[in-house]
């Protein structure tokens, strides 16, 4: 089965190089998992399923009539990097970070970077996550987005970029984290010979990094996870991540505003103060004063008591305003002018439609490009150009001529692959990674992070939402500085 596995022309194979033989970082995972049978590999999907059904982890999928519950789709073969590699990673994700909040809490404050014309004023300020009622405030530490997963790929290279950055409300590190749980309960083999750095610390530097924002010196701070509740996709990691916290799981019901403008919770107590609320819903839904008056997932007078500086929200409202994937192409840009620094880890390639040159060229080359809406995520509203029909094509270019703003495009690239099991054989499935990237006081990021893959043969579409499922992602201690 491992013999005839099949390399794709023109992909970069993580595992096994041109000559057919693991490369050496993958030698001893797959020396390991090469003693195992067909029958035992099918024993051991068998097990992981059955574990996933009986921890309930499951994620939802949104269809045109109903919302639909599935299991976790975890594949048996992990994906591996070396430390070194990752070290160098590692630290361009967090320079990344760290400029990026710079740049947002210029953008509420001085917007130096628009007077000096490093970014198109009309670019932010008509942006949809632009929020203008976040003007003059200033968060601890200076920082609004607290918790960022960046999406990265490896291309037909071998090198790894940045696709996007996801600085709203990113998800995903639950299962990351139960990736690594399921895999030492199904293949304990793997972690007894080969060093695996540890991912499990994630929950204790999330609640520091919470908690490095209290309003409040000299007290425990009251820490809170604001739920919109059972139905939203992302619903068991909110549950997940408040239980490994000890953090309170709450819904915008269980908050109020009280006329000292702090937040407290409803408990059988009586009132108890929140100090650092770690938000799970959209910046439209947060507060019914401010924002959409019909929602009743959030909190009426929530953003009174930010701005008053009597709570903390991460991540704060109007941090989506760099998580647009027209501001994701300036990045490099911003690194050079908040931290007089190089990237430390590059971007893809990116037309942005609201240039006209850009635009025309986009226009004349739609079949060989991958098109996005650039406030979309889950995979929604892509049109990859080379394998779209006429008639798809044609209405893309459409959109993008009514409202060139709202879209961006990238070349189509060869996604690396990896060995995956699928229908009991090993083929080749191409896949992202997305690690998860804290700051507060001081900033740290996950080893490794969330991977997905495309189960679908050919398909470069790795959400959930869309087909995929997902891998462990190992990073192997090979002497580098992790």
């Amino acid at each position: 089965m491992f013999d005839r596995y099949p390399l794709l022309e023109g992909y970069f194979d993580e595992v096994i190089g041109p000559d057919g033989q693991p490369r050496q970082i993958a030698k001893s995972m797959w020396q390991q998992i090469s003693k195992l049978s067909a029958q035992d590999l099918a024993d051991r999907r068998a097990k992981l399923e059955a574990e996933i059904r009986a921890q309930g982890i499951s994620f939802t999928v949104y269809s045109d009539s109903e919302n639909i519950d599935r299991a976790w789709p975890l594949d048996l073969l992990p994906r591996i990097i070396g430390a070194r590699e990752w070290d160098a990673t590692q630290r361009g994700l967090e320079q990344r970070l760290k400029a990026l909040n710079l740049f947002i809490d210029d953008l509420y404050n001085d917007q130096q970077v628009l007077k000096d014309g490093i970014v198109p004023s009309d670019l932010i300020l008509k942006s949809g996550n632009f929020r203008p009622e976040c003007l003059g405030v200033k968060p601890a530490h200076g920082v609004w987005a607290h918790v960022c997963g960046s999406d990265l790929v490896r291309d037909a290279a071998g090198q790894l970029l940045v696709l996007e950055d996801n600085l709203r409300v990113p998800s995903g590190v639950s299962y990351m984290l139960e990736n690594r749980n399921l895999m030492k309960r199904v293949m304990p083999e793997l972690f007894e010979s080969i060093d695996v750095l540890p991912t499990q610390h994630y929950p204790n530097a999330l609640l520091e990094t919470l908690e490095s924002l209290s309003p409040r010196s000299g007290s425990q701070p009251t820490v809170a996870v604001l739920t919109p509740g059972i139905f939203n996709s992302a619903y068991f990691e909110h549950c997940y991540l408040a239980q490994q916290m000890g953090a309170e799981l709450v819904e915008g019901a269980d908050l109020f505003v009280d006329t000292d403008d702090c937040v407290y919770m409803r408990t059988i107590h009586g009132p108890e103060r929140v100090d650092v609320i770690y938000r799970r819903i959209d910046d439209a839904f947060m507060d019914p004063e401010v924002f959409r008056a019909d929602s009743t997932l959030g909190v009426p007078g929530l953003m009174r008591a930010w701005r008053a500086g009597n709570v903390a929200i991460a991540n704060a409202p109007g941090a989506g305003v760099a998580d647009d994937k027209a501001v994701y192409a300036y990045v490099p840009d911003l690194i050079r002018y908040y931290l007089n620094e190089e990237p430390a880890i590059g971007n893809v390639p990116t037309y942005l439609c609201q240039r006209p040159d850009e635009c025309a060229y986009v226009l004349e080359h739609l079949d060989q490009l991958v098109v996005k809406p650039v406030n979309e995520s889950g995979g929604y509203g892509l049109t990859i150009g080379p394998h779209a029909s006429e008639a798809e094509l044609a209405h893309c270019a459409e959109e993008i001529r009514a409202n060139p703003r709202n879209w961006i495009a990238q070349p189509m690239l060869n996604l690396s692959t990896v060995p995956t099991l699928c229908e009991g054989k090993v083929v080749p499935r191409h896949v992202d990674l997305r690690p998860f990237v804290l700051q507060g006081s001081h900033t740290q990021c996950t080893t490794g992070g969330l991977c997905r893959v495309a189960l679908v043969e050919g398909s470069l579409v790795v959400n959930s939402s869309q087909g995929g499922g997902s891998k462990d992602m190992w990073v192997i201690d090979d002497g580098g500085a992790i």
